[in-house]
């Protein structure tokens, strides 16, 4: 059994008293939206839920409700990597088409500092809904190719390209290519 979207947004919005209606107007997203998510008839985009988190508020770590790395812990194996984002997706089923996985290193609130590998299928888009907030960030494309679009500016980028920009311009990360993107990126202060 899957990561439980739709019912552990609503457990959260209970819990601090709000109305889809009410959540929806502090997110600035529409109540359908809240309440197709909570009822897994709709598997939201990472920029979707971060929005829609941002009117509870809270950070998608706590969202999934993860245990957190040890301050002290200096290494990371790869599957100490904590996931942030593919279980949203596994909400409609189906293939790994336009599928995203978000993996952060260690406790990045602790640390002021979210270091990520990210992995983007053939596909796999952040969300129409443009990201944008308090931090700065950069990364480094590993492997595929991978569409980034800051304000006006859209470029595709290849293995060893990097980016590096103010978050409070909208962005967006697609993969437009036919193979597997892999990127390490690094924001701060933390974002998701």
């Amino acid at each position: 059994m899957g990561f439980d979207v739709g019912g552990r947004l609503r457990e959260i919005r209970l819990s601090v008293g709000l109305s889809q209606r009410e959540l929806a107007t502090r997110s600035g997203v529409t109540h359908s939206l809240i309440s197709l998510i909570e009822q897994n008839r709709n598997s939201p985009s990472v920029a979707s839920l971060r929005k829609i988190l941002d009117g509870i508020p809270m950070s998608m770590v706590n969202f999934f409700d993860e245990a957190r790395a040890p301050l002290d812990k200096v290494f990371f194996e790869a599957g100490d990597l904590l996931d942030l984002t593919s279980r949203l997706h596994k909400v409609n089923g189906g293939g790994s088409r336009g599928q995203m996985s978000f993996r952060q290193v260690g406790d990045a609130q602790a640390h002021n500092l979210q270091i990520l590998h990210e992995s983007y299928e053939p596909g796999a888009d952040t969300g129409v809904t443009m990201l944008k907030h308090d931090s700065h960030e950069g990364g480094v494309v590993l492997a595929g190719e991978l569409e980034i679009t800051v304000g006006e500016q859209i470029k595709v980028l290849k293995p060893g390209d990097a980016y590096l920009f103010d978050s409070r311009v909208p962005h967006r990360f697609r993969n437009i290519g036919t193979a597997r993107c892999v990127v390490v990126s690094a924001c701060s202060p933390p974002y998701l």
